[in-house]
């Protein structure tokens, strides 16, 4: 009998727990090619009929196979989109990458900065802010910055080739330093006076 009910998701590590065994990892073989009974799977896979039947028993108790009520077996094989779909997770490589924990920041930055270099900005407005916070960051609370320490920073940030950059993405803007100065500035991330700037929004690191 199977714990885990048809809706739940798999996540990619429990995934690849259930595919550590050499037994098991030919069982699901089978399956995808098109075994459908213990007999099937044994004949696919040199396997004896008693490993085959824990090996799918184990398959079935992580979720990632089911027996339907005519004693077939199939491979749950939405499990493996679900886990490739799955979110960042606080601690994840990315999460450290982008300095964030929150799934929705997450999405928007590997979308559009993937690498940490930007190649469009979102049409979105709020999509947009997500990218200028994290950029943001970059500058340090209290301390005034001249127009080119400003573009020096912020061409990290950038694709290679200045202003008017690559082909835009999603109907956003070009990912040029210029362009991301303004809106750093429009939305009240960075303020300017007299040809100096300094940091006046968006998320502070206290860590």
């Amino acid at each position: 009998m199977r714990w885990m009910d048809p809706d739940d998701v798999t996540p990619a590590a429990a995934l690849c727990g259930l595919l550590a065994t050499p037994e098991r990892l030919r069982a699901v073989a089978a399956l995808a090619l098109g075994a459908e009974t213990i007999a099937d799977v044994s004949g696919a896979t040199g396997l004896d009929t008693r490993k085959a039947a824990q090996a799918l028993a184990r398959l079935q108790t992580g979720g990632l196979v089911e027996q339907s009520a005519d004693g077939t077996w199939r491979l749950r094989t939405e499990v493996f989109a679900a886990a490739a779909a799955e979110p960042a997770q606080p601690g994840s490589d990315e999460a450290v990458q982008y300095g964030t924990d929150d799934r929705e920041a997450v999405k928007v930055l590997r979308t559009f900065m993937p690498g940490g270099r930007l190649t469009s900005f979102p049409a979105s407005h709020s999509k947009r802010r997500i990218i200028l916070d994290h950029v943001a960051r970059a500058f340090e609370p209290g301390r005034d910055y001249s127009e080119r320490e400003v573009d020096t920073l912020l061409r990290v940030f950038c694709e290679p080739g200045g202003p008017g950059g690559r082909a835009t993405r999603g109907g956003g803007a070009p990912a040029d330093y210029v362009t991301m100065r303004r809106y750093l500035v429009d939305d009240g991330f960075l303020s300017r006076k007299d040809g100096r700037y300094w940091r006046s929004g968006g998320t502070v690191d206290l860590g």
